[in-house]
């Protein structure tokens, strides 16, 4: 009985020395997390265009490749326009970088922004579109993006939100 006992134990710490030993091979685990995009700045330009510095974060485990983005902002209620872009970035994991577009807003998100401004409000925004990335060693996957956010005035920088 004891031999069996021995042989027993023998054997659960062979297969539990087995189940270690995979696991440690295994390293890390690569996972494909859906990328976020938000303004980070709106910086209103002399000419009423803007200056839209966009954050883009990689949720993923590995670097991603940012082949293509295309989104709509809307300020308010009013639609500002596309931010359309093919920054060609590569975004290391859980890591963002941020890209500046210039966009020339419709006029009714312009007084939505300048309104904004001028009563030192909140400004709410919205993305929405897709941003197309290409995960280390994998094939390009395009992501929907429907954000919601807020901006607010940046003390003692006139015409920016952040």
């Amino acid at each position: 009985m004891h031999h069996r006992f021995r042989t027993a134990l023998m054997i659960a710490l062979a297969a539990t020395t087995a189940i270690a030993l995979a696991a440690c091979n295994s390293g890390v685990v690569k996972r494909v997390s859906p990328p976020a995009a938000s303004v980070q700045q709106l910086t209103v330009r002399a000419d009423g265009g803007w200056d839209v510095a966009l954050r883009l974060q990689n949720f993923s485990s590995m670097p991603m490749h940012f082949d293509d983005v295309n989104l709509t902002l809307t300020v308010g209620d009013e639609t500002a326009g596309t931010l359309a872009t093919r920054p060609a970035l590569s975004i290391g994991g859980v890591s963002a970088d941020v890209i500046t577009l210039q966009l020339q807003p419709a006029s009714g998100a312009r007084l939505v922004v300048a309104d904004a401004l001028a009563g030192n409000r909140t400004l709410a925004y919205a993305l929405k579109g897709t941003v197309s990335a290409t995960p280390q060693e994998k094939k390009q996957r395009s992501f929907d993006v429907d954000s919601r956010s807020t901006l607010n005035q940046a003390p003692g920088l006139p015409g920016v939100l952040r």
